[in-house]
């Protein structure tokens, strides 16, 4: 058991830099959700986080592991749509860390050696000191999972469905992150953009992202017409 944990943190699973709290726009509707991951800590706790693509999943789990990550005991990020790089052995020892947070679960649904791997890794930390963190696409009761005791242990975990952002929320957000990279984004930038392009916020940040690289690039304000030129638009 003592061996797997070395195994697992050479697998070289990036996170995102920017995926952290100061990062995430909390609306009202997830401020239980956010309050309680920020207080989590107690022994086998397990969560379940589900909710639509670009909902925010992926960023609050890492957000976890990068607040962890300074914290004595360590934490793994498993992206299990990225489960062909890994076996089940990956999750042997687990509960040997502070937090351990698996993405995607739904892609392991049906496959037997990883269900049993999973139910086993839970059992072990819910006996233990580690916080276990579960993000999905949709909620547990929907899972086609075929192991019923696995089915049975997720269905008891703490459900929350992550709420998507609306379309003021989304600008704001938008602003956050320019001004957390040092970028003034005025209003009618921001505006032109969602207009413009795709409104998910998996969209507004790849755009972001571009125009951060266009703007240092050609040293230039955040203008529509620069942002017409960056995007081709």
């Amino acid at each position: 058991m003592t061996d797997a944990i070395p195994t697992q943190l050479t697998l070289g699973v990036r996170l995102n830099d920017e995926a952290t709290f100061a990062n995430f726009l909390v609306n009202e509707a997830n401020q239980q959700l956010i309050q309680n991951l920020k207080g989590a800590g107690a022994a086998g706790q397990v969560f379940y986080l589900w909710g639509p693509p670009s909902v925010g999943i992926t960023h609050l789990l890492q957000a976890m592991c990068h607040r962890e990550a300074v914290e004595p005991g360590g934490a793994l990020y498993l992206p299990m749509h990225q489960n062909r790089e890994f076996t089940p052995e990956i999750l042997l020892g687990i509960n040997s860390l502070s937090l351990v947070c698996i993405d995607n679960i739904e892609v392991l649904c049906g496959d037997a050696a990883w269900e049993a791997a999973l139910f086993t890794a839970f059992n072990a930390i819910r006996e233990s000191d580690t916080t276990l963190l579960l993000g999905s696409n949709t909620g547990p009761q929907n899972l086609a999972i075929e192991l019923a005791d696995l089915d049975s242990r997720l269905k008891s975990s703490l459900i929350y469905r992550l709420k998507p952002l609306d379309e003021a929320e989304k600008l704001r957000a938008l602003q956050m992150r320019a001004a957390n990279r040092g970028m003034e984004l005025p209003k009618p930038v921001v505006d032109f953009i969602y207009q413009r392009g795709d409104r998910s916020m998996a969209g507004l940040m790849a755009v972001l992202e571009k125009l951060d690289e266009s703007s240092l690039l050609h040293k230039r304000a955040l203008t529509i017409p620069l942002v017409k030129t960056t995007m081709n638009w």
